[in-house]
C-alpha cells in the first residue's frame, strides 16, 4: 500500500464547492473500486512523488530489524552495542502477540470500508483546496483528515457555534470583535495571536463592510499565516523530513506524561514506511520499563534499539553508543528518547544539555533536530515548558500530542507566536499511524470546521 506524498505538498487557491464535490466523487469511486477489485493491492503511487523516497509499507512485521550486516571486523563500539542489544533481548517484553496485532492492524487499514459521508466530503474539500489531484490520494490520507476533524471537536465545540451566532447575518462590528476575542482566548490561542487576528479583522472592517463569511475567511488566513511565521523567520522547509543519504539525529524531549516514547515509536514507523533506515536510542534510563516500552514500539516497525537496561544508566553513554552504531550501519535517522523531566529541575536539565553536547561533538556533520513534545491538553502550561527546554536542548520544533482529547487545540497558535518554534508533527489518536507532519492549512480548517 503506497501512501500520499506528504513531503511534497503545495497549497493553491481553493476550488469551488462544486469542484470539491466532483473531486470527492471521483476519489471515492477510485478508492471504492480499488478496494472491491483488489483489496490487498497497493494504492497507486503519486506520479510526482520524489524518486528518492520509497513509501511501500511491508505487509508483515519482520522478525529482525532490517539493518545492514555488521562489518566482518566490528569495532569496540559496535561490539559494546551488540552486547547491549543481547542483554536487552533477555529482558524485553513478549512480542509474539503484538506481531499478530500489527498484522491485523495493517490488514484492517488495507480493507477499511470507506463511505461518502460528511467526513469524506470535508476531507475531499480540504485536499481539493490544496490542489491535490483525486487520483493521488490514499484511504489513509482521507481517514487521517477525518480523524483530525473529529479530534478537534472538543476545541471546536462552542467555539465555531458561538462564532457563527455572534456574527449572524450582520456585518462585523466592534461588539462582535470583542466576542471573537473571548472565544479565541477560551481556545487557548494566546493573547499575542488573538491580538494579531483582531487587528487584521479590524483593519479590514475599517476599509469595507465585512460579512460573516468574509470574517471567517480572514480569520482562517490570519491564523494560518501565524502558524507559518516561524518557518519564514528561520528559512526552513514547511514539512520536516530526514535528509536522504546522511545521518539525521532527532532528539525527543519533554516532561513526563506527554507521550514522548509513544511519539518516538510513531516517528520510527513513519520513517520506515517512507523508505529511511532508522535506529532508536533508549535515553530514558530512569523510568521503570521505559526501555521495554521503546522495544515494543521498535518491534512494531522493525527498528533496532541501542539501550543499556541497567538501572540509572548514563543517558549520554547510550547516545554515544547509538551514534557509533548509526554511523557503522549507515543509518539515516537516529531517534533519541530522553527521560521526562520538569523544567524546574536544573540538574536534569543540565543532563539534557550534556546529551546535546555529546551529539554536537560526536556527529558535527549530522542534521540535528531537537523536538519538544507537548500535551495539547496542558494549554498555556506547555508554553512555559517550551521556553525552559529551549535553552537546554536547543529546540528546533514542537510536536503536539493528544489533540483528540483536548479542548485547547488553539495552543498551537500560542506556541508558534510566543516561542517562535514551528509545529512539526501533530498526534490525534493512539494508533501507530496517528501522527502526521503538521499542515497549517489542514489544522485551521479542522479548527474552524462547521460540525
Amino acid at each position: 500500500m503506497a501512501e500520499f506524498d506528504w513531503f511534497n505538498r503545495e497549497t493553491t487557491e481553493a476550488q469551488s464547492a462544486e469542484d470539491a464535490l466532483a473531486w470527492a466523487k471521483e476519489a471515492y469511486a477510485r478508492l471504492k473500486a480499488q478496494q472491491q477489485g483488489a483489496p490487498d493491492a497497493p494504492l497507486d503511487t503519486p506520479t510526482d512523488a520524489p524518486s528518492d523516497i520509497s513509501i511501500d509499507i511491508p505487509t508483515d512485521t519482520p522478525d529482525t530489524p532490517d539493518i545492514p550486516d555488521v562489518p566482518a571486523a566490528p569495532s569496540l563500539l559496535e561490539q559494546a552495542a551488540a552486547r547491549r542489544d543481547e542483554r536487552l533481548a533477555s529482558v524485553s517484553l513478549p512480542v509474539l502477540e503484538l506481531k499478530t496485532e500489527v498484522k491485523t492492524e495493517i490488514n484492517a487499514e488495507l480493507t477499511t470500508e470507506i463511505q461518502l459521508d460528511s467526513d469524506f466530503l470535508w476531507s475531499a474539500e480540504v485536499l481539493a483546496a490544496q490542489g491535490r489531484p483525486a487520483a493521488q490520494v490514499s484511504i489513509e490520507e482521507i481517514d487521517w483528515l477525518g480523524k483530525l476533524r473529529r479530534g478537534m471537536e472538543k476545541t471546536r465545540q462552542g467555539f465555531v457555534t458561538q462564532l457563527l451566532e455572534n456574527l449572524g447575518d450582520d456585518p462585523l462590528s466592534e461588539q462582535s470583535l470583542e466576542q471573537i476575542e473571548t472565544l479565541l482566548l477560551k481556545a487557548d490561542v494566546g493573547i499575542e495571536s488573538t491580538d494579531l487576528a483582531l487587528d487584521r479583522l479590524r483593519l479590514r472592517m475599517n476599509e469595507a463592510v465585512v460579512d460573516a463569511a468574509e470574517a471567517i475567511s480572514l480569520l482562517k488566513q490570519e491564523l494560518r499565516e501565524q502558524l507559518d511565521i516561524p518557518l519564514g523567520k528561520q528559512g526552513i522547509a514547511p514539512l520536516l523530513a530526514p535528509i536522504k543519504g546522511r545521518l539525521n539525529i532527532w532528539l525527543i524531549v519533554g516532561v513526563n506524561g506527554v507521550g514522548k516514547t509513544t511519539t518516538l515509536g510513531k516517528l520510527a514507523n513513519l520513517a520506515v514506511r517512507s523508505g529511511y533506515s532508522c535506529l532508536m536510542a533508549a535515553g530514558d534510563t530512569f523510568r521503570a520499563a521505559a526501555v521495554q516500552q521503546l522495544q515494543v514500539w521498535a518491534e512494531r516497525s522493525g527498528v533496532a534499539v541501542i539501550a543499556n537496561p541497567s538501572a540509572n544508566a548514563d543517558p549520554a553513554a547510550v547516545v554515544f553508543d547509538a551514534i557509533g552504531a548509526a554511523r557503522s550501519k549507515n543509518i539515516e535517522l537516529l531517534l533519541v528518547d530522553t527521560a521526562g523531566r520538569l523544567q524546574t529541575k536544573h540538574n536534569l536539565m543540565e543532563e539534557l544539555a550534556k546529551v546535546r553536547r555529546i551529539i554536537d561533538r560526536l556527529a558535527p556533520e549530522a542534521q540535528v533536530e531537537s523536538l519538544l513534545v507537548l500535551d495539547s491538553s496542558q494549554g498555556q502550561n506547555g508554553l512555559r515548558q517550551a521556553m525552559a527546554f529551549a535553552a537546554a536542548a536547543q529546540l528546533t520544533g514542537v510536536i503536539l500530542t493528544k489533540l483528540d482529547g483536548s479542548a485547547r487545540g488553539g495552543v498551537a497558535l500560542a506556541v508558534a507566536a510566543e516561542t517562535g518554534l514551528p509545529i512539526r508533527f501533530i498526534g490525534a489518536g493512539e494508533g501507530l499511524r496517528d501522527l502526521r507532519p503538521f499542515n497549517s492549512f489542514e489544522f485551521i480548517e479542522a479548527l474552524l470546521a462547521r460540525n
